[in-house]
């Protein structure tokens, strides 16, 4: 079964195209068929396009930390400033990272600078001992990282690994 919209469209299109003869049909090195693309499939105007993605990190090592951010810049780099809702949610062991002290804490305000939304997940800060002072200016929380992840991938929100 596919594991989002995007996924689940691209799935039913193919099934579509493919029950009817259309562009699957030709062979490897033809040139496919014409057919009329699902509704689904149809581009919007670009700028009636608002990206939205979800980033999760859950590692207290400062490389993986440097690896995420830069994903995070790359992407509003290349999606363009101010058209993207870019979120970043932290559990588990990547909490202490957050910390003010930490030692991507310069970059993290970066992100905070660029519009990207940090959240930290309370029941790992319980976890750890951390109250909403001990972080990083700009942070906020969420009850459960991983539930924020689940409810935002839900409402079509690309889920980014890095």
């Amino acid at each position: 079964m596919p594991s989002s919209p995007l996924a689940f469209r691209f799935a039913a299109a193919l099934a579509a195209t493919t029950l009817s003869g259309g562009a699957f049909a030709a062979g490897p090195l033809e040139t496919p068929q014409t057919a009329a693309a699902p509704a689904a499939m149809t581009a919007a105007p670009a700028e009636s396009i608002r990206e939205r993605a979800i980033f999760g990190v859950s590692d207290n090592d400062a490389a993986k930390w440097n690896l995420t951010l830069g994903n995070i810049a790359n992407a509003i780099d290349g999606l363009g400033p101010g058209t993207a809702d870019i979120e970043l949610v932290v559990y588990g062991p990547g909490i202490a990272m957050l910390k003010k002290d930490s030692p991507v804490a310069d970059k993290i305000a970066g992100a905070l600078e660029r519009g990207v939304h940090i959240a930290a997940c309370q029941n790992s800060m319980r976890g750890a001992k951390l109250e909403p002072g001990d972080l990083a200016p700009g942070v906020g929380t969420v009850p459960s990282g991983v539930v924020e992840l689940i409810q935002r991938e839900h409402a079509g929100w690309a889920y980014v690994r890095s």
